[in-house]
This record gives structure tokens, sequence and C-alpha cells, in this order.
């Protein structure tokens, strides 16, 4: 009942924000998953056509917690910038960055490219070393929205917080005016910890990522919303960290398969590593266009 009470909330305040009769549009797209979508690109190794601001691209970045703490999710809408990548934290009221980027970068550049009479906005929440099977959740959490139900609060729930606070703001860009938030897509960078521990787990992953997708399409009250999933490619370390990834990487396969509405980015298998687990700075550069086109490929009907 908890769980429920917290989605209705969050698709209420995903209604309000589109309510507004003359609102700033902003097109919203999500960014989910664990340390590959966390980003562990080097900001000093950004060309310049990254290393700075984006003016017109706002970011909100939910703050990272473990599970069974107090639900977190805090963050203020900013202008994107470098070093929204792993080791960024907030207070809800000012923004710490590090010295680390992801995918957003390019993400939105591409996106402005590609719909340029947009406002583009960026929803970002994801934790290093997250599984999605309640079985692999380790130390690092899990975005089951059942797990530890009995103990408190999940990856899920962070989430949730995470958009909630996001579009509690309905003046994202400071200018007086109220803006009106559209759901646009989700990308989702996730599935190492799944395909680390067993066979069963693994083979698990296809029905879980199909859950936690609709889930998550429904916090943001768009049963269709484009799905851009990131197949997950093989670690540099031997033995690979991730023994059953390739059963994994083929349950990616045959969600996007079965839904009009989803699509795979297959080009992480061509990256190199700056440690055995994250894509180095190159990688995610190139990473955040993929995802971008891949988003706007679905929405315009390319799948």
């Amino acid at each position: 009942m908890i769980k429920l009470l917290q989605i209705w909330m969050v698709i209420w305040l995903v209604v309000s924000a589109q309510s507004f009769a003359q609102a700033t549009d902003f097109y919203v797209y999500y960014l989910g998953g664990q340390s590959n979508m966390d980003g562990y690109g080097y900001v000093n190794q950004l060309p310049a056509a990254q290393a700075e601001a984006q003016n017109n691209v706002m970011i909100f970045h939910g703050n990272t917690s473990p599970d069974r703490v107090s639900v977190d999710g805090k963050g203020v809408w900013s202008k994107l910038q470098p070093g929204h990548g792993v080791g960024f934290k907030s207070d809800g009221k000012t923004n710490q960055y590090s010295n680390r980027f992801g995918v957003e970068l390019t993400f939105a550049q591409t996106l402005q490219k590609r719909f340029p009479e947009r406002r583009i906005a960026i929803v970002k929440y994801s934790r290093g070393g997250t599984s999605i099977d309640a079985a692999a959740a380790g130390g690092f959490g899990c975005w089951e929205p059942d797990f530890g139900t009995t103990a408190g609060v999940n990856q899920y729930d962070h989430f949730l917080a995470t958009v909630r606070h996001a579009y509690d703001d309905t003046d994202i860009d400071n200018d007086g005016q109220p803006d009106r938030l559209i759901p646009a897509g989700i990308v989702w960078m996730q599935g190492e910890s799944d395909a680390h521990h067993t066979p069963e787990i693994a083979k698990r992953y296809q029905a879980n990522l199909k859950r936690l997708m609709d889930l998550i399409r429904a916090a943001f009250r768009e049963d269709d919303l484009p799905v851009v999933i990131g197949r997950i490619s093989y670690s540099k370390k031997d033995p690979p960290s991730w023994k059953y990834g390739e059963i994994v990487r083929e349950a990616q396969a045959e969600y996007v398969k079965a839904d009009t509405a989803a699509t795979l980015v297959t080009t992480t298998d061509k990256y190199g590593y700056s440690d055995p687990w994250h894509y180095d700075s190159l990688g995610y550069i190139d990473l955040g266009r993929q995802f971008a086109n891949a988003t706007a490929d679905l929405e315009q009907g390319q799948k």
C-alpha cells in the first residue's frame, strides 16, 4: 500500500506539472542504472565542445543513497555542466560537482541537434553496483520495488523521491514563469550486477527489466514512453566480473524485441576501459550520442 501511494503521489505531481496553461515546455529524459550510467569519464579529458555549461539544458541529479536509509533523491535544477559523474552530490540546495562525467553531456547536445526547437531537461538517478534482482543486491542496492519491504528503502524508492523532488519545482529555469515537464524518454544502463552471481539470476533479467521499466513508465504516466537500453559489455578483468553476461545481453535483446517502444544500443562493445569495469572518457562521449540518437529515432518511429 505504501508503494502504491508513493507511485500515485509521483503521478499526481507529473500530471500537475503538465497542466499549466501558459507554461514553458521542457522535454524530460530520465537517465538511470548503475555505475556506467553514473559516469567515470574524466572532466579534464573533455574536448572543448563538451567542457562548457549548456545554458539551454536543465538537469536534476538526485543524490545517490544506499538501501535501508531515509528516502533521499535530493537535488536542485541547474544548467547542465561537467561534473555529473561518479562522486556528484546534492543536498537539495546546492550541487557538489565531481571531476567525472557520464553520458549526459553529449546526450543533451545531440538531442538539441535532433530537436532544435525543444527545451531539454534531464532527471538523473543511478547508483553503482546496483541490481534489479533482489538475490544480486549485495551491499550496493537493489531496484526491485518490493526489496527490503520489512527493512525500509530501496533504489526504486530513491528514484521515486528524485522524480517527486524534480516535479515539485514548477519553475525549473528560475525565469519567473511556470514550466511544464513533458516525459520524453528513459535511458537505462545496467545489468552487470545481475550477470555476476548465478545463471538463474541472469535468466530472470528479462522479466525483471520489463517490470521495472513498466513501473518507471508508470511514474512518468506514459505507458509507451520510449526506453533505450545500453547493452552491457564484457569487463576487462580476467576472469570477467560478470560471468553470465551473455545471458543478460540476450535478455536485453529479447526485452526490446518484445517492446515496440524500446531499443538497444550495442556500441558499448567497442569502447575502451579506464579500469576493469568502466568505460573510458571517449566511450562516454560516444555513448551519450548513441543514446540520444536511439531515443530520437524511437520517438520518430524509426526503430
